[in-house]
C-alpha cells in the first residue's frame, strides 16, 4: 500500500507536532493545520487520504468543520478525534461523513491501525476507479508478447522503466498499441493501485483541454454549473496517458512543462496553486523533435516528456506477430460474442497475411471483430473479412474502374491516403477540411 498523504487539525501547537513525527515514523506524508481556515486551505491545495480532525479547534467545533472538508475533498477519510468522547458526538460525526472515532489519548499502535483501515478504504476506492475507467475498454492485451527483435526490445524497456517515476514517450504509428503498452507500464509500476486515465489531445478543443487536465471552478465558463477536479487530480498517486500528446495547443504547453517540472497547476478560473502526485505518459504519432524545432512544439517540453522513448514497431514490419495476434483477438472476441470454438480457415489466414495493414494493430483488431460477428458457422472465411482484405479490389481501385462504391468506402479510402501523406492530426483535418475531433471519431470508425 503506497504511502498515506495526512493532514492532521488540532489547535494545540504540541500536538500537531507530535503527530506529525509519529506520522512520519509510520511512513506517512503529514501535513498540519491550526484551525478550520488553515485545514481548507491546505485541502484546496494538496490532496490528502486522510483527515486527523480534533472536534476542539479554539472557540470553533470540528463538526462544523466536517461537511466542508468532505464538500471539498469527498474522497479524504476523516477521522475525529477528542479527549471528550462520548456516544453522542460519535454518532453525530458518523452521521457527518465521517470515517472513524479516535478518543484521546490514543497509542502509536491505535493510530497505525485506524490508518491501516483507512488507507485499505481508499485503496479499495482506487482500484474500483480504475476498474470503471476499463469498463468498456475491454482489450486483447496481446501486444505484450512478441516474436519480433523491435517489439521484444520496446517491451522490455517498458518493464524497465516501469519501476522508475520517468517519463516516457512511446512513439509508433497510429494502431500500433501506444494505449495498450501505456496501461501495462502502469499496471507494472508502484501505483497500479491507483487511477489510470487516458485524455485523447486531438479530441478536445484549447479550452476543454484545460479543463479536462486540471479541472475547473464553478462560473470560470459558461456551462460550468459546478467545481471539477479534472484528471490530475482524480489520478493522484497514479498514472495519466495523455495521447497523441503532439496535438495540444502551444498555448497549454507551459502549464503541462509546468506540471512536470514543479509539479504545481491551477484549475481554470481559480488563483490557488495545487500540488499533484502523478506520473506522466505520453505518445505521439509525429516526429516531435521535428516540431520542435519547426516551432510547432515547445522543445523544453519535448525534453521534459522524452526522459525514456520507447519506439512500437508498425504490424507490417512483425508480421511474424500476425498470426499469433489475429488468433488472440479471435478467441477474445469469439468469448465476447459467445462464439466459442471459431477457427480461421485457411484461405481466410491466408488473406490476412498479404494485407498491409496501414492501420497496424488496430486495423488488424477490428477486423477480426467484424469476422466474428458475421460469422454464422465455426469458421471464419473470406467473406467475413473486410472487402479490402484482398481478394477484391480496393475502393479507390473500384472508384477508377467506374464500379459502384459507396460513399463510406470511398471516405476511408480517402481519410487513409490523407493520413499517410500528412505528419500529424492537426495537419490531416486542415488537408480533409474538418476538425481534429472529427477526424478523430472517423478513425475510429473505419479502424485506421
Amino acid at each position: 500500500m503506497r504511502a498515506l498523504s495526512i493532514l492532521v487539525i488540532d489547535d494545540e501547537p504540541n500536538i500537531r507536532k507530535t503527530l506529525g513525527l509519529s506520522l512520519e515514523a509510520l511512513g506517512c506524508r503529514a501535513h498540519t493545520a491550526a484551525g478550520p481556515e488553515d485545514a481548507l486551505d491546505e485541502a484546496g491545495r494538496s490532496l490528502f487520504d486522510v483527515a486527523l480532525l480534533d472536534l476542539r479547534l479554539g472557540t470553533g467545533s470540528g463538526l462544523d468543520l466536517l461537511p466542508q472538508l468532505l464538500a471539498q475533498s469527498p474522497w479524504m477519510k476523516v477521522v475525529v478525534m477528542t479527549a471528550y468522547a462520548s456516544i453522542d458526538t460519535a454518532v453525530q460525526a458518523m452521521r457527518l461523513g465521517a470515517f472513524d472515532y479516535l478518543p484521546k489519548p490514543f497509542s502509536q499502535e491505535e493510530l497505525s491501525l485506524m490508518l491501516e483501515k483507512a488507507g485499505r478504504a481508499r485503496e479499495l476506492e482506487r482500484q474500483v476507479d480504475s476498474l470503471k475507467e476499463s469498463l468498456g475498454q475491454a482489450e486483447a492485451d496481446v501486444l505484450l508478447e512478441s516474436r519480433h527483435p523491435g517489439m521484444q526490445r520496446a517491451l522490455a524497456l517498458a518493464r524497465q522503466v516501469a519501476a522508475s517515476e520517468a517519463t516516457v514517450l512511446l512513439r509508433g504509428e497510429n494502431g500500433t498499441g501506444k494505449g495498450v503498452l501505456a496501461r501495462a507500464i502502469h499496471g507494472w509500476s508502484r501505483r497500479a493501485s491507483a487511477a489510470f486515465a487516458t485524455i485523447s489531445c486531438p479530441t478536445l478543443s484549447a479550452e476543454l483541454f484545460e479543463s479536462e487536465l486540471f479541472g475547473h471552478a464553478r462560473g470560470a465558463f459558461t456551462g460550468a454549473v459546478k467545481d471539477t477536479v479534472g484528471r490530475v487530480a482524480a489520478c493522484e498517486g497514479g498514472t495519466l496517458f495523455l495521447d497523441e500528446v503532439g496535438d495540444i495547443p502551444l498555448a497549454l504547453q507551459p502549464k503541462l512543462l509546468r506540471l512536470l517540472q514543479e509539479r504545481a497547476y491551477e484549475r481554470v478560473g481559480e488563483a490557488v496553486s495545487r500540488r499533484a502526485d502523478v506520473r506522466l505518459l505520453s505518445a505521439t504519432n509525429i516526429d516531435l523533435e521535428a516540431a520542435a524545432k519547426s516551432g510547432r512544439f515547445r522543445e523544453d517540453l519535448f525534453y521534459r516528456l522524452n526522459v525514456v522513448q520507447i519506439d512500437l514497431p508498425p504490424l507490417r514490419e512483425r508480421l511474424e506477430d500476425l498470426e499469433d495476434l489475429a488468433q488472440s483477438f479471435l478467441g477474445f472476441f469469439s468469448r465476447e460474442n459467445r462464439k466459442p470454438g471459431l477457427a480461421f480457415s485457411a484461405e481466410a489466414m491466408e488473406r490476412l497475411k498479404a494485407h498491409a495493414w496501414p492501420g497496424n494493430v488496430r486495423e488488424l483488431r477490428n477486423a477480426v471483430e467484424r469476422a466474428v460477428i458475421l460469422c454464422s458457422g465455426s469458421e471464419v472465411l473470406p467473406e467475413h473479412l473486410p472487402p479490402r482484405l484482398g481478394g477484391q479490389a480496393q475502393p479507390s481501385a473500384l472508384a477508377q474502374s467506374g464500379d459502384l462504391v459507396s460513399l463510406e468506402e470511398l471516405e476511408q479510402a480517402h481519410i487513409r491516403r490523407v493520413l499517410a501523406r500528412t505528419r500529424s492530426l492537426e495537419e490531416a483535418s486542415q488537408v480533409l477540411d474538418i476538425d481534429a475531433a472529427t477526424l478523430w471519431r472517423k478513425r475510429k470508425k473505419y479502424g485506421l
